[in-house]
């Protein structure tokens, strides 16, 4: 059973920066890509960031685009996400989720097979 566990989160003033990590554990894992996803009350679960996992191409929604980066140490199995000029509204929980099989799209939540437990983010003003 391949399991992830995210960590990181916390409070943080509007411009400050977060580092979150996903660590993957389990005797069969192995992944295409891994994401990062967030989720407030009432909505959907958005697509944040990507990473492909064997040749590292990036993937990032607009409005994070040019603020958070991706990044995966495939010797540790993690894949990290840092956060910088952090705004009010990337207030959410923060998943991670990891593609057990080559999809055609890693932008939805569809995509993925396994799934963290999530990790709060709260950006003060």
């Amino acid at each position: 059973q391949v399991q992830l566990v995210e960590s990181g989160g916390g409070l943080v003033q509007a411009g400050g920066s977060l580092r979150l990590s996903c660590a993957a554990s389990g005797p069969t894992f192995s992944t295409y890509a891994m994401g990062w996803f967030r989720e407030t009350p009432g909505k959907e679960r958005e697509f944040v960031a990507a990473v492909t996992w064997n040749n590292g191409v990036t993937l990032y929604s607009d409005s994070v685009k040019g603020r958070f980066t991706i990044s995966r140490d495939k010797a540790k199995n993690t894949v990290y996400l840092q956060m910088n000029s952090l705004k009010p509204e990337d207030t959410a929980v923060y998943y991670c989720a990891a593609a057990a099989y080559r999809r055609g799209s890693y932008y939805y939540t569809r995509s993925y097979d396994y799934w963290g437990q999530g990790t709060q983010v709260t950006v003060s003003s």
